[in-house]
Order: structure tokens, then C-alpha cells, then sequence
């Protein structure tokens, strides 16, 4: 797949929870919500990968995961973020919302309202928010 694939589907799978959560289907929406997030990093991820290249097994391994703190160090951008974190308390805040979603949690279908509220927020916020930050570098 290609980087200016992940990043249309990281724009599309917010959009897709937004609409979710207006209309109250709260685990899709968290569930899409955090696709975005991996989507994005998958296009810091591809842009590393050089034409004619092919990348070593533990790179291709790593990047075939839904953990973003691995997948944070695999696009290059794990002291970026910790930097980030370290100087700005709304960052961490957010940061601490996102890191801990799941693929798993698509199987969870009490999830309330406000937990998918909680992480689009912090997904999108224009000056704090994961996404925009994450696309300073795809």
C-alpha cells in the first residue's frame, strides 16, 4: 500500500467515527477512531522505505502491529513523541487517551459515549491533537 493511500484512509477512518459517534454507534467509533491513528503512522512508516529496497524482516515485522508505541518507533518519531510529551501537558493527555486503544476493542460493545468522545478529541484537536502532530512527519 502507499503512503498517500494511508494517509486518505487515516482522513477517512476519523471521518467514519465522527459520523458513527453522531449517531451512536460508540464502539465503531472508537474502534475507527484509532485505525486513523495507525494509518497515519503506517504513512510515516511507508515514506521510510526507499524504492528499490527491500527492508529487513524485523522492520516488516514491526510495522505489521496495532501497538502504536511500537509502531511510533518503527515510523521514527518514538524521542519525537517523547518530546512532545514532555512539553506539552495537553499532548500527554491526549497521548495517554490514544496510546491505549486496541484492536481488541472492537469486540467490546459497552464501550460509553464519552470514552469515544474522549479519543476523537484527542485525535483531532488542531493544536494538541495526535493526528495533526503525527502528520507533521508522513
Amino acid at each position: 500500500m502507499k503512503r498517500r493511500d494511508f494517509q486518505k484512509i487515516a482522513d477517512n477512518r476519523l471521518s467514519e467515527a465522527e459520523i458513527l459517534l453522531n449517531n451512536g454507534y460508540y464502539n465503531g467509533a472508537y474502534y475507527l477512531a484509532g485505525y486513523a491513528i495507525e494509518c497515519a503512522f503506517k504513512a510515516c512508516i511507508a515514506k521510510q522505505i526507499k524504492k528499490h529496497t527491500i527492508p529487513g524482516k524485523k522492520f516488516i515485522n514491526d510495522t505489521f502491529t496495532h501497538d502504536f508505541d511500537r509502531l511510533a518507533n518503527v515510523a521514527g518519531l518514538k524521542v519525537k513523541l517523547q518530546d512532545k510529551i514532555e512539553s506539552s501537558d495537553q499532548f500527554e493527555e491526549n497521548w495517554s487517551i490514544v496510546k491505549d486503544w486496541s484492536v481488541e476493542d472492537r469486540y467490546d460493545i459497552s464501550l460509553e459515549r464519552q470514552r469515544a468522545m474522549d479519543i476523537i478529541a484527542a485525535i483531532k484537536n488542531k493544536e494538541t491533537g495526535i493526528l495533526n502532530w503525527i502528520k507533521e512527519s508522513w
